[in-house]
């Protein structure tokens, strides 16, 4: 998830590759045909050249990328465990009000009360709902027939031992309570995306991923221990920040840093399915571990597993060039090299070439309003922040709301992760064929139906259950497929912006997620119509942008802003890249 905000000091421009199509004669004609928008690009390709050839050295995918592509992506699988922790932690199983005459808090009693000896003296004290079934937040006084707000509760232990909702009796009145928390989680990780990944620009991929992880793991086990609800949503905004921010964003991107441009769609779909694998092991602890203190310490503790990360991991070579470091790059690059069994590369004239390009370049910033400066390159940049937005609500308010779908609650979580998997895998395997635009139009269509069919079928039957299982394996499909087409479609000068940007709409998206929920109560169809809703909108705006399939990705912002005119699955068709485009060198 390359969520880095802040504009790198020196993109790294992209030279032509062998694996990069071939330019047709139609091609070279159209090219030289706009000779005054090339120029500029050419000559700002020279300026990373040198590092491009450094970096070609490595080959696409070697020894030493398997290594570290290994270590990366153990942040996506503890950032999948710490993002759904409190859909268990702090779970709410159904509950009703505690009868003084049979038991006040006594959660044995609920079994019995319902399908015990008398359950006729139940309805004595616990009215029906609109729905038909028994209130869970009034009581009768049989005596006077008057009926309040219930004081105390009883909850269903049939799956939930022990839990933060329970303890607070966050139901009812209080329910918001609930939604607050999970969204002051998501917040951090809203905040992590915007400021760990300027600071991961500034100051370096590893430093933030370390720091990251120790964080992750001393907030991680520390909010176990907790005791008050406000305090609570302080620590659970920095558990955001750190748990599912800092060491994935930066994992991701020293990945996408060091392998060869055609491993970087199964790498980066690879992270996604890590992340996925973290959201099962959510579902299995917390089916083994009943108590939710221990959970959570269970949790919190899988970040130990990134420890060692600072002496097993390098900084990135892009990076370091970036810095002027070059020295550091050149050795990095060079014993990676040697790992992979690659000829020796030539130290020194490396060092001399680029410390010569770094006193020679020119400063030049941009910001996240060059996103916007330009018509052309202001509607894609909007479109492509609608679907990650899209993308994030229904991945996140189907993945927070398992415990309302009929079953097993760890179970359903469970397979909420399993059926990603698939996903992955069709994606990987179509993305090249298919292409993007057709692949994530598809998917959030799809996915978006299956949630409004799910809106009108009986909650908590089999049939609902099945329908957003299919909503789910579409919108993890979709969503992984945006890392890629959005770092493909964003010129270099704004690539990490424009990344960083698209990853702040999702993370407000989840963040909004919780408190949507809250509109079952006027209707609960509500919640999955507006997700569904949404979806459908952003995968018919998605036919409206450009196939980024075989097309070499643009380099400047005169470059962003006329990539892919006229190409919509409307003009050019669905599939693949359609016709064949004036490619920007």
């Amino acid at each position: 998830d390359s969520q880095v905000c802040a504009t790198p000091p020196k993109p790294a421009k992209r030279q032509r590759r062998p694996t990069d199509p071939p330019v047709s004669h139609s091609q070279a004609s159209q090219q030289r045909a706009k000779p005054d928008s090339q120029t500029p690009t050419r000559r700002a390709m020279g300026q990373d050249e040198d590092l491009e050839k450094l970096m070609g050295h490595l080959g696409e995918f070697g020894t030493y990328q398997m290594i570290q592509f290994s270590l990366h992506i153990l942040a996506a699988m503890t950032a999948g465990v710490h993002m759904l922790s409190l859909v268990t932690v702090a779970a709410v199983p159904s509950h009703r009000c505690a009868i003084p005459e049979i038991g006040e808090n006594d959660t044995k009693l609920w079994n019995d009360t319902y399908l015990g000896h008398d359950p006729e003296y139940l309805h004595l004290y616990i009215p029906l709902g609109k729905n038909g079934l028994p209130d869970s937040c009034h009581i009768v006084d049989p005596d006077t027939n008057v009926t309040s707000s219930c004081e105390r509760w009883v909850y269903d232990t049939t799956y939930y031992k022990s839990s933060r909702g329970m303890e607070w009796n966050l139901v009812c009145e209080e329910r918001w309570k609930g939604s607050i928390a999970q969204s002051s989680y998501m917040f951090g990780v809203f905040t992590g995306a915007v400021t760990l990944g300027s600071m991961a620009d500034s100051y370096g991929r590893k430093t933030i991923f370390y720091i990251s992880a120790i964080l992750q793991l001393v907030l991680g086990v520390g909010v176990a221990f907790v005791p008050e609800y406000y305090f609570f949503l302080v620590i659970t905004f920095l558990y955001g920040i750190f748990g599912s921010a800092g060491s994935y964003i930066t994992g991701f991107v020293l990945t996408m840093e060091i392998v060869g441009a055609s491993k970087r769609t199964a790498c980066g779909i690879t992270f996604q399915a890590m992340f996925a694998f973290g959201v099962m092991l959510v579902a299995f602890w917390g089916f083994i571990i009943e108590d939710r203190v221990w959970l959570q310490v269970v949790y919190g503790a899988h970040s130990a597993l990134l420890l060692f990360h600072w002496w097993l991991i390098d900084e990135s070579p892009r990076w370091l060039w970036s810095q002027g470091r070059i020295s550091e790059a050149v050795s990095i690059v060079d014993r990676a090299v040697k790992l992979n069994g690659g000829e020796p590369i030539d130290k020194a004239h490396y060092i001399s070439r680029g410390k010569a390009r770094s006193a020679s370049a020119e400063d030049q910033s941009y910001s996240v309003l060059d996103m916007f400066r330009t018509p052309k390159l202001r509607l894609k940049s909007l479109n492509v922040c609608l679907n990650w937005f899209a993308n994030s609500l229904v991945y996140y308010g189907l993945s927070l709301n398992t415990g309302s779908l009929a079953g097993n609650p760890y179970f359903i979580l469970f397979v909420m992760g399993v059926i990603e998997m698939p996903s992955y895998i069709l994606s990987v395997i179509f993305l090249d064929k298919a292409g993007r635009r057709c692949l994530t139009a598809s998917f959030l269509l799809v996915g978006g139906l299956a949630c409004l069919i799910a809106a009108f079928t009986p909650k908590g039957s089999t049939l609902t259950t099945s329908i957003v299982f299919v909503g789910k394996f579409c919108i993890a499909g979709s969503f992984a497929i945006i890392y890629n087409y959005s770092a493909e479609m964003f010129p270099t000068v704004i690539r990490n912006t424009a990344l960083g940007v698209g990853s702040m709409c999702a993370r407000l998206s989840a963040a909004l997620t919780p408190l949507i929920t809250l509109l079952d109560s006027f209707d609960a169809r509500v919640p999955t119509v507006l997700f569904a809703t949404v979806a459908l909108v952003s995968g018919f705006l998605t036919t409206l942008l450009p196939e980024t399939l075989n097309q070499p990705m643009p380099q400047s912002l005169d470059d962003g802003e006329h990539f892919g005119e006229g190409d919509t699955c409307f003009t050019t068709g669905c599939f693949g890249s359609g016709r064949k485009r004036s490619p920007v060198p």
